[in-house]
């Protein structure tokens, strides 16, 4: 890896360094994470998994994410805001998962408070996408000096605080900044990586919620 954060992978690629070569987490870098997303069930998925991830790894809750889906029914928060204890009790049991009590009722507590911002705004997506960074909010060059020195953005405290006064938890300026990395409200792919300029494409044509 060079300074500027930049890996060339087997295919002559450079790459964001952080998948370090692993075929799941490359593959998730490669075809995932900083493609714009609009779905409010991924939305929602993202924003619960990244409120497990606290303390861990994401490559810990990558490798457990279909184990999740089953858990929480898809993370089609609509039914997830039915849980009980009985649906807790269920998690806690279920090994594939992260058996967090916490974070476990965090989840069926947020599934609760996304029907109200659906309510309210329409969707999620257009809660959250409303919030995109401008041009102006956004650095001249993404390398990786800006991605260690910004683990949150003054937008990312904004929406932290927010969700927070809605009833959200786990959803600390921290996670939400990494939630918009991923659901490519911002793009974060380094400067010399493929992926950049293919995010940037997607991005100038996607219609935004």
């Amino acid at each position: 890896m060079s300074t500027t954060g930049i890996i060339i992978g087997e295919d002559g690629r450079g790459r964001c360094h952080w998948h370090a070569n692993l075929p799941d987490y490359l593959k998730y870098h490669d075809e995932e994470w900083g493609r714009p997303v609009t779905d409010d069930i991924r939305l929602f998925e993202k924003i619960c998994l990244e409120g497990f991830q606290s303390g861990l790894s994401w490559l810990t809750i990558l490798r457990k994410r279909e184990n999740f889906r089953a858990a929480f029914a898809g993370f089609d928060f609509e039914k997830v805001a039915l849980f009980g204890e009985k649906d807790v009790a269920r998690c806690l049991a279920d090994a594939g998962i992260i058996r967090h009590r916490g974070k476990i009722v965090s989840t069926i507590n947020n599934a609760r408070r996304a029907l109200e911002l659906r309510d309210e705004f329409g969707s999620l997506a257009r809660y959250f996408w409303r919030y995109e960074p401008g041009h102006n909010e956004r650095p001249v060059v993404v390398d990786r000096e800006h991605i260690v020195a910004n683990p949150t953005t003054p937008t990312s405290v904004t929406i932290s605080k927010d969700l927070k006064k809605r009833g959200w938890t786990f959803v600390g300026p921290t996670t939400v900044y990494a939630f918009m990395q991923a659901m490519g409200l911002v793009n974060d792919h380094l400067e010399g990586c493929f992926c950049r300029p293919e995010v940037e494409a997607m991005r100038a044509v996607l219609v935004r919620p």
